[in-house]
């Protein structure tokens, strides 16, 4: 028919009724026909399978009371916020806002939370976290394994968080979370060019190994706590260094660093930090200095081994005065070392025996 409007609308579907662009009423599934000569009717169909029904004139819409008995309202005010779950599984997060969802074909559950309590805690936060529109309505964090975070909003320290994951509103506070790894660390101090109590420039490469045991300790009491700590080393090390001479520091390393440990530990504990160890890694000496130390070394050993050399001498000597001296007290043991003397002549296979003066001749003929 001319002007005629045919509507049909789906038993899983709800029509809503405009005229001149105002809401008139609810239209129920079945087909509805309208006469419209100058097209001022609208009809906006909804399916009811979807979880909400939106539309730019709820409000109009839900004040009518036309949605009484079909959908449940929701009106969020600015401090408070919504989790929905349809039909057992998580869906969304509402922010401020007036909102309508239908009832009859899938089960609607809404958890209402006031944001002023900035934390947000929830059994499931996993799935929560996993969903993206989430993540408009809330912060989330995790701390790892072996970190706490310090939490701090609006400026304030809170609380100090063990590993997990947490979740904040948004647009409430200023959310700040600092994580800081509890496990040792080590820091490396190099190239410190520092003079001796014996004028020597010495060019120190220590190392500090430190744990954080205050976590809030460890971020409110600077501004980079890692910086702070090798400052304080490096200072300590100028303390301890420069009131050494050269000789006493060489020799005696390993008591340099105990002092060094004991200094750098007061301070540490004031940055919420532990230190486990302090320790020189490398005394690197001048080009010069080291030429003479070398020179001093190879004079040092080369009097050793002289020194060794003459010892073993005098023991030789020793020995063999010793020897004569029982030979000729023992006119038989001198026998016997002629006769060894003999013997190893003899195995040679070549004797030659030649005769000079009376006393040798007559001496070997006897011994023969």
């Amino acid at each position: 028919m001319l002007f005629s409007k045919k509507i049909q609308i789906k038993n899983f579907e709800i029509g809503l009724l405009f005229r001149e662009g105002d809401f008139v009423e609810v239209l129920e599934p079945g087909t509805h026909k309208f006469f419209d000569p100058w097209d001022k009717i609208r009809v906006a169909i909804h399916s009811q399978r979807d979880a909400f029904l939106v539309d730019e004139q709820l409000d109009v819409i839900v004040k009518s009371g036309a949605l009484a008995e079909r959908a449940e309202v929701l009106d969020l005010k600015q401090h408070q916020r919504a989790l929905v779950w349809v039909d057992g599984r998580f869906d969304r997060v509402l922010g401020p806002g007036l909102y309508a969802y239908w009832t009859k074909f899938r089960g609607i559950h809404v958890e209402a939370f006031d944001a002023r309590e900035v934390r947000f805690e929830h059994a499931q936060l996993k799935s929560i976290w996993q969903n993206t529109t989430a993540r408009q309505q809330l912060e989330f964090y995790d701390v790892n394994r072996d970190c706490a975070g310090v939490l701090f909003i609006d400026g304030r320290y809170v609380e100090t968080l063990g590993p997990g994951a947490y979740a904040f509103w948004r647009g409430v506070a200023d959310i700040k979370l600092v994580e800081n790894d509890l496990r040792e660390s080590m820091l490396d101090i190099r190239g410190q060019d520092i003079m001796t109590a014996d004028k020597v420039t010495l060019r120190i490469n220590a190392v500090a190994t430190y744990k954080i045991t205050d976590a809030k300790l460890a971020v409110t009491a600077s501004t980079n706590v890692q910086q702070s700590l090798y400052r304080e080393v490096q200072l300590a090390l100028r303390s301890v260094i420069g009131s050494k001479e050269l000789d006493p520091l060489l020799s005696a390393k390993e008591t340099v660093a105990e002092e060094l440990e004991t200094i750098v530990r007061r301070r540490a504990g004031d940055l919420g930090l532990t230190i486990v160890s302090v320790g020189i890694r490398d005394v690197i000496l001048p080009g010069e200095m080291k030429n003479l130390m070398n020179q001093v070394m190879e004079a040092k050993k080369a009097a050793e081994a002289n020194l060794i050399a003459r010892r073993e001498e005098v023991a030789a000597m020793r020995s063999q005065a010793n020897t004569a001296k029982m030979l000729a007290d023992s006119p038989t043991l001198m026998r016997l070392r002629e006769l060894e003397v003999l013997e190893k002549i003899a195995k040679a296979g070549k004797l030659n025996i030649v005769l000079g003066e009376k006393g040798l001749a007559d001496r070997l003929t006897t011994m023969l």
